[in-house]
């Protein structure tokens, strides 16, 4: 390992379905990584993937005793004994979203990580797109009335899985863009799901008075991936698949003389912000990176991983809650948590 003596910080990664398989490309061609090898429950996917990309595979405890920090992609339901083993080997570990299955265990991973001084990262790759880092900026200059994001698209074709429910699979990426983009805590939520759990659409209500308005669904026939924000300034659109931004302004009303006869003026202003573009996952893995080298807290953390996690777990239970006969209007669920 090299990370402590100023060298290339040594790395893995856990897993090589398809968002493994990336993590895997993006280390062997990162400055400051030197991807040491894979591991996947599937030896033969692993020893594909690892002459595919130039690196070699090993057994999950052969790969710990190698690197100072891995890449876990796994099923979220092995999250949790994965990164407790990264911890007790004192490996640094990024798991990717969503974070745990139960919010306990993920209690249970912060506190070992701390007593054992390691780092663990959340893997919400949409924190590190570029234009989420310029929507950011621009939020902190206006008034937030309102959000708006939709997650949609037809059923992956990439292999993965689809047992996970859509609100922990998709919508936990806005719930956790909103979460960073608006202060103070949800006070309320409104939420439904489809039967099949492949569509659902929840409403939060913020401390400060802000709505949120969320829809994710893996059977609509467009990929959709977009965020807009009512603000008392101007409305803003971000589309996270181009990674361009446009707010929208009105200028000030006047009335002009034209001709003799005295018209009123009142024109839209839209401007584009430029918005460097690039892989959100190697600025996301490259942070990792930094973090590990330097032994800094990682910009994004296993508390917020797990935050985003409860925020996910409380849509579900509301769109549980509402779920059921509902012939009468008396019998409606009320809406505050």
């Amino acid at each position: 390992m090299t990370a402590d003596d100023g060298g290339d910080v040594d790395v893995g990664v856990i897993g090589v379905g398809a968002m493994g398989r990336n993590h895997a490309r993006v280390y062997a061609e990162l400055p400051g990584a030197h991807l040491v090898g894979i591991a996947d429950a599937d030896a033969d996917r692993a020893a594909d993937v690892a002459a595919e990309i130039g690196t070699t595979s090993h057994a999950t405890g052969a790969l710990l005793d190698r690197v100072d920090a891995v890449s876990i992609a796994v099923p979220t339901e092995y999250h949790a004994d994965l990164a407790r083993d990264c911890i007790d080997a004192g490996v640094h570990a990024l798991v990717e979203k969503p974070f745990v299955t139960s919010v306990a265990e993920g209690r249970d991973l912060i506190e070992r990580a701390e007593a054992a001084d390691v780092l663990v990262q959340a893997g919400h790759i949409e924190r590190f797109n570029p234009a989420v880092a310029e929507l950011t900026r621009i939020v902190d200059g206006v008034s937030p009335i309102a959000v708006d994001a939709r997650r949609l698209g037809p059923p992956s074709d990439d292999g993965r899985s689809l047992d996970e429910n859509v609100v922990h699979d998709l919508m936990i990426h806005d719930l956790d863009i909103v979460r960073s983009l608006v202060s103070g805590d949800v006070a309320r939520i409104n939420a439904l799901r489809t039967d099949d759990g492949q569509h659902a659409t929840a409403q939060l209500r913020f401390g400060d008075g802000t709505i949120a308005t969320l829809t994710a669904s893996r059977v609509t026939q467009q990929k959709v991936r977009d965020i807009t924000i009512t603000a008392e300034e101007c409305y803003i659109e971000l589309d996270y698949l181009t990674q361009t931004i446009e707010i929208h302004r009105q200028s000030r009303p006047e009335y002009m003389e034209i001709g003799g006869n005295i018209r009123y003026h009142h024109e839209g202003i839209t401007e584009r912000p430029m918005v460097q573009s690039g892989e959100p996952l190697r600025y996301e893995l490259e942070s990792f990176v930094e973090s590990v080298a330097e032994h800094a807290t990682p910009r994004i953390t296993a508390e917020d991983g797990l935050r985003a996690v409860e925020l996910a777990d409380a849509v579900l239970e509301r769109a549980d809650a509402t779920e059921g006969p509902r012939t009468d209007a008396r019998h409606a669920v009320p809406s505050d948590r």
